[in-house]
């Protein structure tokens, strides 16, 4: 079969990868596609966000599946518009996808279904919001109700900073349109984990737990990213506690949207806080984390496009998700100056010798191939992961293969797994 890859970074190239172990994959194509996924497929330069052009190329190219890696192809509707030419779209619907595209949705969803969340409002203006920031106090969080490349979120720790927030996203328009409404909520504090599931409307099929480091710097200083790092499992939810976990977070929003006859088919991704043992829900995203793909896809233990058509066609109940059982752990090789400015076009040296290490593989975000060279195009620009028999060990040679690598201007965190480490010591 032939399967499209709708995307562009370190997640569309950990798909790419593990579609080709399939052997009912014949070809692979990916747009917009980069460095990595070049290798592995043919890159197309369409736009992952222009929904005609894709569903197009799926016709020409006669594509038997389309792989959604991002949110926004999702919120703009391309499950739909490719249900109505019958190609098979891995993701939700555009109405399922607003749970990561509408902040102000997904709560919604959430008090409605009884999803443990913090207590909530959401705004349409901002005097309104404003003055009920100054009535309830700091801290508080601010987020633009719309996708906002992940930046659309501020946690407030004063009502000063909470205003500032409030400004820049609904009066100075920081965010365009994403910022119209705004949802501001109580501060949750704790531990994060990421929490996935195969979903098919019905049934769900749970991946392992996974941590995600979204700030730049060492000891979760500095500004947040798209991530500087994962691994899986996390110990703050050990899989003992996964039944309990999904039915709080992943089993209410199925049957929510299965009664609203839009029933959820794809990768439901839960974002919880723990404080102590019990989590709340922070976010949902309507697709495979990055980099938490990266270890969790090393880990899979099952054909996945067995697993993805399980979850379009409603038969997920009927296929065993297996997960090997060690550890994996993904360090992010970024450019210096990520999240804000920074250069481009370094050349990257040492790849090939870093996969050539065991139970390694250096996943490709921010790259171009040009020339027979791999050069950097992005700010986070490799996802290097590695298996191990724990956490230690694949800690250990990850950073053996990171330090085969070198271009100009690279940066990466040196504690991806230390928090894990912490709690298994």
């Amino acid at each position: 079969m032939k399967v499209l890859v709708v995307g562009s970074g370190g997640r569309e190239h950990a798909l790419c990868w593990k579609l080709a172990q399939s052997p009912k994959v014949d070809e692979i194509l990916c747009t917009p596609g980069n460095g990595g996924t070049a290798q592995v497929g043919e890159n197309i330069p369409v736009p992952d966000d222009d929904i005609p052009a894709i569903v197009s190329l799926a016709k020409e190219r006669r594509v038997d599946l389309v792989v959604a890696g991002p949110e926004l192809p999702l919120v703009l509707g391309l499950e739909n518009a490719l249900s109505k030419e019958g190609i098979p779209c891995f993701g939700p619907n555009a109405y399922a996808a607003n749970l990561e595209g509408s902040k102000a949705f997904s709560k919604n969803v959430m008090h409605e279904s009884g999803v443990p969340t913090a207590p909530f409002r959401v705004f349409d203006e901002y005097e309104n919001a404003r003055n009920f920031v100054r009535e309830k106090g700091a801290p508080l969080v601010v987020k633009a109700d719309g996708l906002a490349a992940g930046k659309g979120v501020v946690v407030a720790q004063t009502v000063e900073e909470a205003e500032e927030a409030l400004h820049d996203m609904m009066v100075k328009k920081s965010f365009a349109s994403a910022g119209d409404r705004v949802v501001v909520e109580e501060t949750l504090t704790g531990e994060e984990a990421s929490f996935l599931a195969f979903c098919d409307g019905e049934h769900y099929a749970l991946l392992p737990s996974s941590q995600d480091h979204k700030a730049v710097y060492e000891g979760d200083t500095g500004p947040n990213t798209g991530g500087m790092g994962a691994y899986s499992p996390a110990p703050i939810l050990p899989e003992e506690k996964y039944a309990e976990t999904a039915e709080s977070a992943i089993a209410p929003i199925l049957k929510h949207l299965a009664a609203k006859g839009e029933p959820f088919k794809g990768i439901l991704y839960a974002g919880l806080m723990f404080d102590g043992d019990t989590p709340n829900v922070l976010e949902y995203n309507v697709r495979f984390g990055d980099p938490e793909c990266q270890p969790l896809l090393m880990r899979l233990d099952t054909d996945i496009v067995d697993v993805m058509l399980a979850c379009i066609e409603g038969r997920l109940d009927q296929i065993e998700v297996k997960v090997k059982p060690e550890t994996a752990i993904c360090v992010v090789m970024a450019a210096k100056g990520y999240p804000g400015s920074y250069p481009k076009g370094m050349e990257i040296n040492g790849i090939d010798e870093a996969d050539k290490l065991e139970n390694v593989k250096v996943f490709h975000a921010g790259t171009k191939l040009e020339n027979g060279k791999i050069l950097s195009s992005g700010g986070r620009i490799l996802g290097v992961t590695a298996l191990g028999k724990d956490l230690a060990e694949a800690k250990k040679r990850a950073y053996e293969a990171v330090d085969k690598i070198s271009f100009e201007n690279s940066y990466y965190r040196r504690d991806i797994g230390d928090k894990g480490l912490k709690r298994l010591a």
